[in-house]
C-alpha cells in the first residue's frame, strides 16, 4: 500500500529544533495562564471592587456582559489578521495590548472605566486562541500536533489555579484599593513574556508554510457518509451543547466568589484557597473524561457510546448545583461545587470531539462561530443574573438553572446526534479499516 502524499511532512517544514519547538508550546502555556490571570482578577475580587466603586449586582453582570460580547468580536477579527500579518508579531502584540489593559485596569475610579477596560480586556484576549492555533500548526509536525495543543491549553486551568493565590499573596485583607495591585502585577508580567517570545522565535519560525492542505481520501470517505440533513441536526445540537455548557461553566466562574462570601458568609482566604481547589477540580475533570473514554473504548464501547456516557456522567455533576443552591455554609456544599466544577469543564473535551465530525475542511470556520454563539449567550444572561440577585438578594434560583442547563446540552445529543453508518459505496478495505464512523480518532 502507498502512503498518501498529504500525510507525508516534508523535512523543511519540521523546523525550529524539535527542544526549541517544545520550548515554544511551553511559552504559549504561559500565554494561555496569564490571559485567564487577567480575567479572573476581576471575579476572584469582585466584592472588593464593588465596594469600593460602588457597583450594584446588575452593573457586575453587565461587566460580564461587555467582555463576553468583545471576545466574540475579537475572535473573529484576530482570526483574520493572524491569516494577513507575520505572526511573530502579531502574537506578542495581542499579549502587550491586554496586558497592558489588565495593567490599566488596577487605576480605574469608576463604573465606566472599568466597563472600557473589560471591553478592550475581552477584545484583546480573544486573541490568544487564533494566535497559538496558528504558531502550532505551523511549528509542529501533523503528528505532534495534538500534544502540543494539549500543553498550551492546559495553561487556562494553571491560571484560574494560581490567580486566587497571588491575589492572596499580594492583598492586605480590609485595607482599602488593596485589590488594585493584583491586576498591575499580572498585567506587568505580559512584558516578560514578550521579551522571552521575541528572544525565542526567530523571523522564519512562523512563517505560513506551503503545505498540501488537500483532505485525505479517509476525510473525503466520512464527508459522502453525512448528508446534508445529518450534517444540519448535528450542527443544532452542537449550537445548543456550546450554549448549555458555556453558560454553567461561566456562570460559577464569574459569581461563585461572590456567592459563597454574600450568601454564606465565607472569607476572603477561605474562598480564594477554595478558588483554587475547585479549578485544580475542573482540570482533573478534563483530564479525567479523556482517559475514561479511551479506557470505555478499548473495553468494547463504540467511540459515541463512550462519549455519550462520559457527558452525560458530567451532566450529573454539573446537576448537583441544584442541590447546592439550597444548602448552607457546610463542607457538604464546598464538595458538591467541586463536583460540579469537575463536570462543568469535563463536558468540553467531548464537546470538542463532537465538532470535529461536523466538517474537515471547514473546522475552523465551525469552531469560530460556534465559540461567537457561545459567548455572545454568555454575556446576554449576565446582565439579567445580576438584575435577579439583586432583585432577590439570593443566588439560589439562577444556581440551580445554571446547574441544570447542561441537560439541555444532553438531550440535544440524545434526540439530533445519531451516529453516521459507512457509506454503501465504501470498499471493503475501507470498511475494515474504519467499520463506524464514530471510530474515527478524535
Amino acid at each position: 500500500m502507498s502512503l498518501d502524499p498529504s500525510l507525508v511532512e516534508p523535512a523543511s517544514i519540521r523546523t525550529p529544533t524539535p527542544l526549541r519547538t517544545w520550548a515554544v508550546c511551553g511559552l504559549m502555556l504561559l500565554a494561555t495562564m496569564l490571559n485567564y490571570m487577567d480575567r479572573q482578577a476581576l471575579s476572584q475580587q469582585a466584592t472588593d471592587v464593588r465596594s469600593e466603586l460602588k457597583l450594584t449586582n446588575e452593573d457586575y453582570g453587565n461587566l460580564e456582559t461587555g467582555f463576553g460580547i468583545a471576545f466574540a468580536v475579537g475572535g473573529v477579527a484576530t482570526g483574520f489578521l493572524v491569516d494577513q500579518f507575520s505572526l511573530r508579531w502579531m502574537y506578542p502584540a495581542v499579549l502587550l495590548l491586554w496586558s497592558a489593559v489588565g495593567f490599566a485596569t488596577g487605576w480605574v475610579t469608576s463604573y465606566r472605566e472599568l466597563m472600557v477596560c473589560r471591553v478592550l480586556l475581552g477584545f484583546a484576549e480573544a486573541g490568544q486562541w487564533p494566535c497559538a492555533l496558528a504558531a502550532s500548526q505551523r511549528l509542529l509536525s501533523r503528528s505532534n500536533r495534538a500534544l502540543g495543543n494539549s500543553i498550551l491549553q492546559s495553561g487556562a486551568s494553571l491560571g484560574a489555579i494560581i490567580t486566587p493565590l497571588v491575589i492572596l499573596g499580594l492583598n492586605q485583607p480590609g485595607e482599602i484599593g488593596n485589590w488594585r495591585l493584583p491586576f498591575r502585577v499580572i498585567g506587568a508580567l505580559g512584558v516578560v513574556w514578550v521579551a522571552a517570545w521575541l528572544i525565542l522565535i526567530r523571523p522564519r519560525d512562523l512563517e505560513l508554510k506551503d503545505q498540501d492542505a488537500a483532505p485525505t481520501s479517509q476525510d473525503d470517505r466520512e464527508a459522502a457518509d453525512v448528508d446534508r440533513a445529518t450534517r444540519v441536526r448535528r450542527f443544532a445540537a452542537l449550537i445548543v451543547v456550546v450554549i448549555a455548557i458555556n453558560i454553567c461553566w461561566q456562570y460559577f466562574r464569574a459569581w461563585m466568589p461572590m456567592m459563597l462570601k454574600k450568601e454564606h458568609g465565607y472569607g476572603e482566604t477561605t474562598i480564594q484557597w477554595f478558588s483554587s481547589a475547585y479549578y485544580i477540580a475542573a482540570g482533573v475533570g478534563c483530564l479525567v473524561v479523556g482517559f475514561l473514554a479511551k479506557f470505555l473504548t478499548s473495553r468494547g464501547w463504540s467511540v459515541h457510546g463512550a462519549r455519550m456516557a462520559m457527558f452525560v456522567g458530567c451532566v450529573a455533576l454539573t446537576a448537583l448545583g441544584c442541590v447546592a443552591a439550597y444548602l448552607p455554609a457546610s463542607p457538604l456544599l464546598l464538595i458538591l461545587l467541586l463536583a460540579v466544577g469537575f463536570g462543568s469543564l469535563g463536558q468540553f473535551p467531548t464537546y470538542y470531539a463532537f465538532t470535529q465530525e461536523i466538517s474537515t475542511r471547514g473546522m475552523g470556520k465551525v469552531t469560530g462561530a460556534f465559540s461567537f454563539v457561545a459567548w455572545i449567550s454568555v454575556a446576554a444572561v449576565q446582565g439579567p443574573i445580576g438584575r435577579w440577585i439583586d432583585q432577590t438578594g439570593s443566588y439560589a434560583a439562577v444556581t440551580l438553572i445554571a446547574g441544570l442547563t447542561p441537560i439541555a446540552a444532553a438531550l440535544a445529543l440524545l434526540i439530533l446526534w445519531r451516529p453516521a453508518k459507512p457509506a454503501r459505496s465504501t470498499s471493503a478495505a475501507s470498511a475494515a479499516a474504519t467499520p463506524d464512523l464514530e471510530a474515527t480518532p478524535s
